[in-house]
């Protein structure tokens, strides 16, 4: 039996269990890593309270943008499963020890007919879903002015930006291929929503 190959139809898309598993799996380490570079290792409640913060904030913006990728990909009839890198999992945990963080968690892996226009598309999802995010964690820091909103909104900022980097295999490098007012101005919306998180 091979477990691995059943998918579950799950809000509409269509997920397998060990896709779940490598969400999870990128979820949990990049929430433990970024907590102890904030808060520093210790079997204590404090490294915990990091750890939930973590979670909240950096490992939403990771995991969302990744699945703003899948939903958008399945929407176009493409096959879209989220694969843990599980060699950079750990280096970036090692990292972390060392108050630096280099977070490659993982990737939507897409397969089927894709256009330069759909490909563009599928790659803007990841960096809107960061956008919207900073735009509703900053929205809550107006309303209730808590580390923890100001956090989501700079985290998520700095995520939308820095995958639009034109270069190699980086969301950027697609989205301008695609189009360059879209790429234009998704960067404006990033650099935006950062310089004004960060104050």
């Amino acid at each position: 039996m091979h477990i691995h190959h059943k998918t579950y139809r799950i809000f509409g898309l269509s997920w397998s269990l060990i896709e779940l598993q490598d969400l999870l799996k990128a979820w949990s380490a990049v929430s433990i890593a970024f907590a102890i570079v904030l808060v520093g290792f210790s079997f204590s409640i404090k490294f915990l309270l990091g750890v939930a913060l973590s979670a909240f904030t950096v490992g939403t913006a990771f995991l969302l943008h990744e699945l703003g990728h899948k939903v958008v990909a399945q929407r176009y009839g493409c096959f879209a499963e989220f694969r843990s890198f599980d060699q950079m999992l750990l280096l970036c945990i090692l990292m972390s020890f060392f108050g630096f963080i280099f977070a490659a968690p993982g990737a939507v892996m897409i397969a089927g007919h894709v256009t330069r226009e759909k490909n563009g598309r599928i790659s803007a999802a990841g960096p809107i879903v960061n956008i919207i995010l900073a735009i509703m964690f900053f929205a809550a820091y107006a309303i209730m002015p808590t580390l923890v909103f100001k956090y989501g909104a700079l985290i998520n900022s700095w995520i939308a930006i820095f995958n639009m980097i034109p270069f190699w295999q980086f969301d950027g490098a697609k989205i301008l291929a695609w189009n360059k007012a879209v790429w234009f101005s998704m960067v404006g919306a990033g650099v935006g929503l950062l310089l004004i998180s960060a104050f």
